[in-house]
């Protein structure tokens, strides 16, 4: 019953990305392994993650702009099936430390700039996120530096965030189900978080209004690397 602990652990990650924007997804995954074997990681975070993300966006659906679709999900298409032929060949022993050592990445190295907020980077930015999110479950703050070329208002930000998120996941799922991965095994688990990241969503959205912009960011990579560095660790102690 260890795996229960991952439902008060969405719940806070849920409402801190409904507040800010981002961050949970990354706070949640660094979280899992020990939780739950390593093949189930990202599977269970991309169910989760979609449930969270998209009850977000439609608690802010006021927001949404539709036209940060068509060309996001052309990219995610091409990201989820060249992630999926690479996740098939993965020694999952070894997965933990691979999606630590990309967390640490994402976190500390300066990301490629995607210019301007148009069709091409939105394109790009859904190759990117869904590809990588395939081997990383979280994939960092790029998306948030394409979406302020387009709007630098926080609602705006946050909702739209949730958007191209909820694709995502969406399609990371449709991916893992096409290369085998059965969640009928965890159906109560992702009942239980997805229920929890919703009641996130609910609450960090009636909370975001209170709560000023502050700079975070400091803090959350200081723990972000100290939970990325557990990851990797972990199969060199699980074998020894």
């Amino acid at each position: 019953m260890t795996e229960f602990w991952l439902v008060p652990i969405v719940f806070l990650t849920s409402c801190l990305t409904a507040v800010i924007g981002m961050g949970g997804g990354v706070l949640l995954i660094t979280l899992m392994p020990g939780l739950v074997p390593a093949g189930a990681i990202i599977p269970i975070h991309a169910c989760t993650q979609l449930a969270s993300n998209l009850s977000r966006a439609a608690f802010g659906w006021r927001h949404i702009d539709p036209a940060i679709i068509p060309a996001f999900v052309v990219g995610a298409v091409l990201g989820a099936w060249l992630g999926g032929e690479i996740y098939g060949t993965l020694d999952l022993h070894w997965l933990p430390a691979i999606i630590g050592v990309l967390i640490l990445v994402f976190t500390w190295v300066p990301l490629p700039a995607l210019r301007g907020g148009g069709q091409f980077a939105l394109a790009a930015l859904g190759l990117y996120q869904t590809g990588l999110g395939m081997l990383a479950g979280a994939t960092g703050p790029l998306g948030a530096a394409v979406l302020m070329q387009r709007n630098k208002q926080r609602d705006w930000l946050v909702v739209n965030t949730a958007v191209y998120m909820t694709l995502n996941h969406l399609l990371r799922v449709v991916a893992f189900a096409a290369i085998g991965f059965s969640l009928a095994p965890w159906w109560q688990l992702v009942v239980a978080m997805v229920i929890a990241g919703i009641v996130g969503s609910w609450v960090g959205t009636r909370l975001r209004p209170r709560v000023p912009q502050l700079n975070f960011q400091r803090w959350f990579r200081v723990l972000v690397s100290l939970l990325a560095a557990r990851m990797i660790a972990l199969p060199f102690l699980a074998g020894s």
